[in-house]
C-alpha cells in the first residue's frame, strides 16, 4: 500500500480539528440556556431575591471596575489589591470581601422609594388645589350672589 502523502495526513488532522471546533461551538450555541430561561427555571423564592439583589451586583460591579481602575494606574505590585481583602496575606484573611454593604444600600433604596413617593403625593395635593382654585374661581351663571 502507498504511504499518503505528508500534506494529505496534515490536511486531514486540521479537518479532523477543525470538524470538533464546528461541534463544539454548535452544541454551545443550542444547548447552552439563555439567562432567560435560567431565571424562569428559578423557584420563585429564589427569582424574588435575584431581581431584588439584581441592582447591588451592578453597584458591586461598577465598585470593582472602579477598585481595578485605580489599581492599575498605580504603581504598586500587582499583589497589593488595594482596598480588596487579599486571602493570601494572614492580616487580611478575615476582611470582608463585600465591595458595597447591602444593609446601607437597601436602606438608601428605600429611602429614596419613600421621597418619590413623598415628591409624588406633594405634587398631587398642588395639583388638586390648583384645580380647586380653577372651580372656585368660576362662578354658575345661574347662581346670583
Amino acid at each position: 500500500m502507498a504511504e499518503k502523502p505528508l500534506w494529505y495526513r496534515w490536511a486531514r488532522v486540521y479537518f479532523a480539528g477543525g470538524c470538533l471546533v464546528g461541534l463544539g461551538v454548535v452544541l454551545y450555541k443550542t444547548i447552552r440556556p439563555t439567562d432567560e430561561e435560567l431565571i424562569s427555571r428559578f423557584s420563585p423564592e429564589i427569582r424574588a431575591e435575584y431581581e431584588r439583589n439584581k441592582e447591588l451586583r451592578q453597584k458591586e460591579q461598577q465598585r470593582l471596575m472602579e477598585i481595578v481602575k485605580k489599581t492599575s494606574a498605580s504603581t504598586d505590585p500587582i499583589w497589593k489589591t488595594g482596598p480588596i481583602g487579599s486571602p493570601l496575606e494572614k492580616d487580611q484573611r478575615n476582611l470582608s470581601m463585600q465591595l458595597v454593604d447591602q444593609e446601607l444600600f437597601h436602606k438608601t433604596k428605600e429611602e429614596e422609594k419613600q421621597k418619590a413617593e413623598i415628591n409624588k403625593s406633594v405634587e398631587e395635593g398642588k395639583e388638586v388645589e390648583r384645580l380647586l382654585r380653577e372651580n372656585k374661581n368660576q362662578k354658575s351663571w345661574w347662581k346670583f350672589w
